[in-house]
């Protein structure tokens, strides 16, 4: 395993961190005793294999159902000083829910510390400024953390990149959860900005969100031959050093394989990377066209700031993607999501076009003209049965 200073944390982080969201039993909230001895076998071999190949970096969620509770089978068996041990806890309109909530998520860990709290889910200005007004849920935090319960602070998110460049620029973090990969680099700004403040940098979902790259298209594994997509991917992340974990989100112990054939290429990786970047972009520029892939995205307003909250970028994002690289099944789930996953994905699908006007808040747009007929295009290849968040299901 390889090892990067998470920032002013100064933990060594492994490149690969167990993400807690895929091996737990259930996303709701049962007894212990209520979970099958076959999936809490599951979960501890998952840590096991984790450990045994260099990935102490364990990470939940108090939103993440069983995960917590499973993993306090565990955690306290293994030796604490060989763990950095993560969960994250969303922050609330009312502190006293927040202290609730942390008090349960560090019972079910049954660690007197854990390493990393992240404050879950910082997506909008509102949830921030409940996190770090007077009285707010940061307050909450410290308070654990002078008493020894927490060591470090940070945050994850959803949230468009200006709100996360703000949360990081207040001081108050020592770590973000942020979306990066290849399909979707909007966030390096706030990657830049983390760097800039010595804030570590942890990768959510890169192989599930990042394109959905354990079943990935046979398109994609063609261009990205001699590699795998899920290789690929892995080490475009990490191949630039502002990075420095990605989550794995294993739901059983050879979920890690595929991951650590990156380790022996990130001494060498921009000679292994260029030639299928290369080859990704020629393919999607003879696709999409030089110049809608150039400047596809100027203009675009947010789901705010378009009738009917349509999410027009991530859209014909999706729709590039479908195009490009015959991502089917990730842009379906993608796009099935909008109107179900509230401020974790926002926005609407484009099913009501003939009830609103794009002209104003498209006027900045040099496609302004052909995008509603591309988005009703989008629409009719992608619709299907909503779909709602994991926590949600």
């Amino acid at each position: 395993m390889q090892y990067r200073r998470f920032g002013r944390t100064e933990l060594q982080m492994p490149v690969f961190s167990c993400g807690g969201m895929r091996y737990q039993h259930s996303w709701k909230d049962v007894l212990l005793e209520d979970v099958p001895q076959k999936n809490q076998e599951n979960l501890a071999a998952t840590i096991h294999r984790a450990l045994d190949v260099g990935i102490n970096h364990i990470e939940t969620a108090r939103g993440y159902g069983t995960s917590e509770i499973q993993l306090g089978q565990i955690l306290p068996r293994l030796e604490r000083d060989r763990l950095i041990v993560q969960t994250k806890v969303s922050p609330t309109a009312d502190p006293a829910e927040f202290r609730q909530n942390l008090t349960q998520s560090l019972a079910n860990l049954r660690l007197d510390t854990v390493d990393l709290l992240g404050l879950h889910g910082i997506n909008t200005a509102e949830i921030l400024d409940w996190t770090l007004r007077p009285g707010g849920c940061m307050e909450v935090a410290r308070e654990f953390q002078r008493q020894g319960r927490v060591r470090f602070i940070g945050f994850s998110t959803h949230a468009p990149t200006a709100v996360i460049q703000r949360a990081i620029a207040s001081d108050q973090f020592d770590y973000v959860n942020l979306h990066w990969y290849y399909v979707n680099q909007d966030n390096w700004a706030a990657i830049d900005t983390a760097q800039r403040h010595d804030v570590g940098v942890f990768i959510i979902s890169p192989s599930d969100k990042g394109g959905h790259l354990y079943n990935p298209p046979a398109k994609l594994v063609e261009l990205c031959d001699p590699l795998s997509p899920m290789v690929f991917n892995d080490l475009f992340c990490l191949s630039h050093p502002q990075v420095h974990t990605l989550s794995i989100g294993a739901a059983q112990p050879t979920d890690f394989d595929e991951h650590l054939k990156t380790l022996p290429l990130l001494e060498n990786a921009d000679r292994h990377l260029k030639p299928v970047c290369d080859r990704l972009h020629r393919h999607a520029q003879a696709v999409l066209g030089e110049d809608w892939l150039r400047t596809w995205a100027i203009g675009l307003p947010s789901p705010d700031d378009t009738p009917g909250h349509i999410n027009i970028p991530a859209i014909l994002r999706l729709r590039n993607l479908l195009l490009a690289f015959d991502m089917e099944d990730y842009a379906k789930a993608r796009y099935n999501m909008l109107g179900n996953a509230g401020h974790w994905f926002p926005g609407e699908k484009a099913e009501h076009l003939s009830q609103v006007d794009l002209s104003e808040c498209l006027r900045r747009s040099p496609h302004a003209e052909k995008i509603p007929h591309l988005l009703a295009e989008t629409h009719a290849a992608l619709a299907g049965q909503a779909m709602a968040r994991l926590s949600n299901a």
